[in-house]
């Protein structure tokens, strides 16, 4: 059996059996994985405040047959205390969790996805404004390689015009003109279509709370129709009213 030290992020846990616990955790060298921690619950000392989610830690695993790992040992490196401590912070953080957990694929490498969350959660930490939330969820997209395009028309490639609407089936934003394929599409306003598109470039202007708010269902919409569900989060962030 291979023995291994990774440097990881705990993104869900599930308690298992009496003593146990079962933790996805997101490691900077092989993606996602499912580790089982012996006696987890049961003992104080063992894993004291390590298999919590959002935190980040060394850790010793050891492969198993099947798709679980061993965790035998597990050593604290941030905890982010700020974000636990505010309710806004902490459904962001869960959020990103999420969205990172469904993004992946098991055994995985993504070091480029992991360095991200982590720089947000740090971000979090610091303080980091509610649009930051929007900024992150484009690039971790873009990461999975699902980059929604808002120019040029995701149908014709001819220009958005001056009443653009969002499609998810076709991957973002399609002229007044191919509107006729996409009957499940939602209208949007140039404005938008220009805020999320400079977004997605790295700028760094905040948005003004409706149009964060509108940029988020989009968002929303196109990732509900690529994993197939809107992610559990979603109305833990609506009702805390992250904003």
């Amino acid at each position: 059996m291979e023995r291994f030290r990774e440097r990881a992020l705990v993104l869900s846990t599930l308690d298992y059996g009496d003593a146990d616990r079962l933790a996805t955790l997101f490691t900077a060298g092989r993606g996602k994985l499912t580790a089982f921690a012996a006696g987890a619950r049961k003992s104080k000392r063992r894993f004291a405040g390590a298999l919590e989610p959002f935190t980040l830690l060394q850790v010793q695993l050891v492969e198993r047959r099947g798709e679980t790992y061993r965790l035998d040992a597990a050593e604290v490196e941030a905890t982010f205390p700020a974000v636990r401590a505010d309710l806004p912070r902490i459904a962001r953080a869960l959020y990103s969790l999420e969205l990172c957990r469904e993004l992946l694929r098991e055994r995985e490498p993504h070091l480029e996805l992991f360095e991200l969350l982590l720089a947000y959660l740090e971000a979090l930490e610091g303080g980091a404004g509610p649009t930051s939330l929007v900024g992150f969820e484009l690039s971790a997209l873009a990461r999975a390689g699902l980059m929604p395009r808002f120019s040029p028309c995701a149908v014709c490639g001819g220009p958005t015009g001056e009443r653009p609407r969002f499609d998810p089936d076709h991957g973002g934003v399609v002229c007044e003109g191919c509107a006729w394929a996409s009957p499940q599409s939602v209208p949007m306003s140039p404005t938008e279509v220009e805020a999320l598109r400079a977004l997605q470039a790295g700028a760094r202007t905040p948005l003004p709370r409706e149009l964060r708010h509108r940029a988020r269902a989009l968002l929303n919409l196109f990732i509900a129709h690529h994993l197939g569900r809107k992610l559990k989060s979603v109305d833990f962030l609506s009702q805390v009213g992250f904003d």
